[in-house]
């Protein structure tokens, strides 16, 4: 049972959020494991684009019912007031998620309100969440969102087995994180692993080249910009594309965006296979 989280650093489009989608779809589908998707955004429907359509529902006022329309509407917001009742337990955090594949993959969606102060209340649960939530899933994996603030930001880093840094292709945002990660002890850690989102293989700043520049023994693992996948993320077909494209030669452009998530995929995996052994 691992935390992974999917982190970057500043405003910069770094395609953090599809990326997280993209491995948490292609985990879900290869391997058997039981998969949290945790968003911590604020008013932020991007995940929620990818896997389904926003439809208005009744609201059930019954606490515990197993994936109800309201557990279902307020994701983590209905999921706080527990952990604020001190009756949070691994078991009933799935009452509150949006199941995509039974048994293997949920999203736990962020708040979608305008309302700051509930946000921030809302926020400080999420590490509560995130705990409970390890203890009974195979993997959560946290999309975490910078307005959350350091200190709980640095809190979710500390708790997490791995850190996915999510960098783009840009030269100036590179060498923002070497500085960076000279500040932060956790991202100089060995529980670390680089992506790049968005990923272009013509561009000079290619996975060699960047491995090379930043001293980075470990390969750096990269999510592909992929036209079917930017449009199924629009349109919550992003599980119906990965079933479709599972099979793919690597030859095909689209072939090599599937296996280019599942080599990110890997990577994780072993790398936290690696982290656990060393323990």
């Amino acid at each position: 049972m691992s935390i992974v989280t999917f982190w970057n650093n500043g405003k910069e489009q770094t395609g953090k959020t599809s990326s997280a989608v993209a491995i948490a779809t292609y985990m879900a589908i290869q391997h058997n494991y039981k998969i949290l998707l945790v968003s911590t955004g604020h008013n932020d429907k991007t995940m929620n684009n990818c896997f389904w359509e926003e439809k208005k529902t009744k609201r059930n006022f019954g606490l515990f019912g197993p994936n109800t329309s309201a557990a279902m509407e307020n994701g983590v917001e209905g999921l706080s007031q527990i952990v604020r009742s001190n009756k949070i337990s691994p078991e009933n955090i799935t009452n509150y998620t949006k199941v995509i594949f039974t048994d293997r993959l949920e999203i736990l969606k962020g708040y979608d309100g305008d309302d700051q102060e509930k946000y921030d209340e809302i926020k400080e649960t999420y590490v509560d969440i995130i705990n409970a939530a390890n203890q009974y899933y195979d993997l959560v994996l946290v999309d975490l969102d910078k307005e959350m603030g350091d200190n709980l930001v640095n809190s979710i880093l500390e708790i997490s087995n791995l850190i996915v840094i999510n960098l783009s292709q840009r030269l100036s945002i590179i060498n923002h994180f070497i500085e960076k990660r000279e500040e932060v002890p956790v991202l100089k850690s060995k529980k670390t692993l680089i992506l790049i989102g968005r990923y272009d293989k013509y561009s000079k700043y290619t996975v060699k080249n960047i491995s090379r520049y930043m001293g980075e023994k470990n390969k750096v693992s990269t999510i592909p910009y992929n036209t079917l996948f930017f449009e199924a993320c629009e349109e919550a077909k992003v599980p119906n594309l990965f079933l479709k494209l599972k099979k793919l030669d690597e030859e095909d452009r689209n072939g090599f965006f599937i296996a280019e998530v599942g080599r990110a995929s890997e990577n994780i995996i072993y790398r936290l296979q690696d982290l656990a052994m060393r323990m």
